[in-house]
């Protein structure tokens, strides 16, 4: 007697041509809820006058400076009093620049 071993089944798959068909995917949406959040107004600590009378305040202390600086000497041998310690940089030019820096301080605390 022969024995025959038992053969192997095969298996067919078919497709469907609706298993086939491309599927529409939906955009995924976040979980996080969409409404805005308000944030509150912060006050900022300067306004828009303060902010042109420290530009006044910087404007003179560069021109005391301006004014402090500049004149030379027409000869280099000769020393002239007059042209280094003239009324203009000895006096005018602090006073302006002192002008400017009390602007500052005014511009800072004013409210």
């Amino acid at each position: 007697m022969s024995k025959q071993k038992p053969g192997k089944k095969k298996v067919v798959v078919t497709t469907d041509k609706k298993s086939t068909a491309k599927k529409v995917v939906k955009p995924t949406s976040s979980r996080r809820s969409t409404r805005e959040v308000e944030s509150p107004q912060v006050e900022l600590a300067f306004g828009k006058s303060n902010y042109i009378l420290i530009a006044g305040g910087l404007g003179l202390v560069f021109l005391g400076l301006i004014l402090m600086a500049g004149g030379d000497m027409p000869s280099p041998d000769v020393w002239e009093d007059d042209i280094i310690y003239s009324a203009r940089r000895t006096v005018l030019a602090p006073i302006v620049i002192l002008m400017g820096l009390g602007m500052e301080i005014w511009a800072i605390f004013k409210k």
